[in-house]
């Protein structure tokens, strides 16, 4: 019996030394979200296609959305509607907003949206960056960030909800193997045999609420190509026009932020399908989201280097063309050419090594990992098996673009994704070298915080 009495004191004593560590979370927090339009015209070439294009009108508003978040410190998360943004001008706003609204250069991660129907923002197949629209694009980001932190000034404490929702009937790996051995692309798939790749349906919602209970911010997080329009024009697509409703449903500043979609696309449902079906899978884990205690903010932005990739000219040409004048139907030459021109342009940069930027941002034990282009989903759930949290999130397109990011596997299946352009240029190992490194930084992260936890 005594030593039984012991045991039990020493249970006791245990438990009572580990509430603190489990309970212990920032006692306030403060959260404020905004957006602002991105304004465009019918002048502008819209970014998304292979050759350049123009679009009358618009449908819904392109906008820069973003939530700061107040607790030990102030981070920051911006998703633009636009289809990607370079390190250049991340880089200018990032520090402009580090000088203006006094959150680290380190604690703002700005992603893009991936819509096909914008403005182009990057110089990439048969068009070129359009500097006065991407003028516009930093403009709206600096006002969107500092109307949230003007809104932040005066806001009560917040509480966070979180629930992991899931969305599998909205995207599907696209990059399915054809009878001839080619990756589907475009064209017809009559004979497509099977995908030759994972879709993550994963779909986690965090919602800000304000100490009257109303709704300030919803984040949502999914992994499909954004691309889809109601009718026309300019557009963010579809998960920006499910973003703008939810917002005129629940109240607050909804918020998206693409996934690891570099291997997945809608290939069915039309767009209002597609919207309904998101709309209803935030909602659903909206309701059922459990409040969660903050422990202390973390952000850790690092630079990470890779290398343009070499190249075979001729296998190259081969396999572009030879799925192009199968599949495309028509005179493909034209589409040919564009993959010519962007292999003449990268053929003097081969072997070069870049540096680009790896985001982790840390709310209590969520982890969101932001990486710098089109990750490939095999990757993403690669992260979320090995990391140390939880719940951990791919933020693709974060802080720069550099091209699709495939898995190496993709490598030896070739396709549109790996063909080289300036769309795709990173060398094989590129993405396993960011799997890597990332854990690294996730399992850092958990070394040194003690997490809160679901109430």
């Amino acid at each position: 019996m005594r030593t039984v009495g012991i045991l039990l004191v020493v249970f006791l004593l245990l438990s009572a030394a580990c509430i603190p560590i489990l309970g212990k979370g920032t006692k306030d927090i403060k959260v404020a979200a905004a957006a602002a339009e991105i304004v465009g015209d019918d002048s502008m070439e819209i970014a998304g296609g292979i050759s350049p294009g123009h679009v009358l009108g618009q449908e819904g508003k392109l906008r820069a959305s973003a939530i700061v978040i107040e607790a030990n410190t102030k981070v920051c998360i911006v998703s633009c509607d636009v289809l990607v943004l370079q390190r250049d001008i991340l880089d200018d706003v990032c520090r402009k907003i580090e000088a203006e609204e006094n959150i680290p250069f380190e604690n703002t991660l700005i992603t893009a949206t991936h819509t096909h129907h914008a403005p182009t923002t990057v110089t990439v197949h048969g068009y070129k960056r359009d500097e006065i629209f991407c003028g516009r694009v930093k403009e709206a980001i600096v006002s969107a960030v500092h109307k949230a932190n003007q809104k932040l000034k005066n806001a009560p404490s917040a509480s966070m909800y979180f629930w992991l929702g899931q969305e599998s009937t909205v995207g599907q790996n696209s990059r399915q193997l054809l009878k001839d051995g080619t990756i589907y692309w475009v064209g017809s798939r009559a004979d497509a045999l099977r995908p030759t790749g994972p879709f993550d349906p994963e779909l986690p919602v965090l919602a800000f609420k304000r100490a009257d209970g109303d709704l300030e911010a919803l984040l949502f997080n999914h992994s499909s190509h954004n691309i889809g329009v109601r009718s026309s024009g300019r557009s963010p697509a579809f998960y920006g026009l499910a973003a703008q409703e939810l917002e005129e449903e629940l109240g607050g500043t909804a918020i998206f932020t693409p996934g690891a979609f570099g291997s997945t696309h809608v290939l069915t449902l039309s767009t209002d399908e597609r919207i309904l079906r998101i709309k209803n899978a935030v909602k659903q884990a909206y309701s059922k989201a459990r409040k969660t205690e903050i422990s202390p903010v973390n952000s850790v932005k690092k630079e990470f280097k890779y290398r343009v990739r070499k190249f075979d000219e001729d296998a190259e040409e081969k396999a572009v063309s030879y799925y192009c004048r199968k599949r495309l139907g028509g005179n493909p030459e034209d589409i040919i050419e564009v993959f010519r021109n962007m292999r003449r342009e990268l053929i003097k940069h081969q072997g070069e090594v870049r540096n680009t930027w790896l985001h982790v941002i840390l709310i209590d034990d969520i982890a969101f990992v932001g990486v710098p282009g089109e990750f490939f989903g095999q990757l993403g759930i690669e992260i979320k098996r090995r990391s140390p949290f939880r719940y951990t999130y791919v933020i693709g397109l974060a802080n720069d673009y550099i091209g699709y990011i495939p898995d190496k596997q993709a490598y030896d299946l070739g396709g549109y994704q790996i063909w080289t352009g300036l769309h795709s240029f990173v060398e094989r190992g590129t993405g396993e070298a960011i799997v890597a490194e990332t854990i690294r930084i996730l399992e850092e992260l958990k070394a040194n915080d003690n997490i809160g936890g679901f109430r």
